[in-house]
C-alpha cells in the first residue's frame, strides 16, 4: 500500500490492486476503483471535507459515480 499526502488534512491510499481511497482528516470518504467507478460517502461531513472530495474529483478520471453510506467506507478501510 502506498500513502500520498494530497493536501492539508487529506491523504490518498493506493492498495496493491490500484484502488485509491481518499481520507479527509481521519475519515475515508471516497474510493476510486481501477475500473473507473467512483464511490463517495452519502454522509454530509464538514465544508472542508466536501471540498477535499470535490478537489480530488477534479484531479482523477472516473466513469461512474455512486453514493454509499459512511459505514461502507469505514468497513472497506478495515479490510486493508
Amino acid at each position: 500500500m502506498q500513502v500520498f499526502t494530497v493536501g492539508t488534512n487529506v491523504t490518498e491510499l493506493e492498495d496493491a490492486t490500484g484502488t485509491r481511497i481518499l481520507i479527509s482528516y481521519k475519515t475515508p470518504v471516497a474510493i476510486l476503483h481501477v475500473d473507473g467507478l467512483l464511490e463517495r460517502t452519502l454522509t454530509r461531513h464538514s465544508i472542508t471535507t466536501s471540498r477535499h472530495i470535490n478537489d480530488w474529483k477534479k484531479k482523477i478520471v472516473f466513469t461512474v459515480e455512486h453514493h454509499k453510506p459512511q459505514a461502507y467506507f469505514d468497513s472497506y478501510l478495515e479490510l486493508l
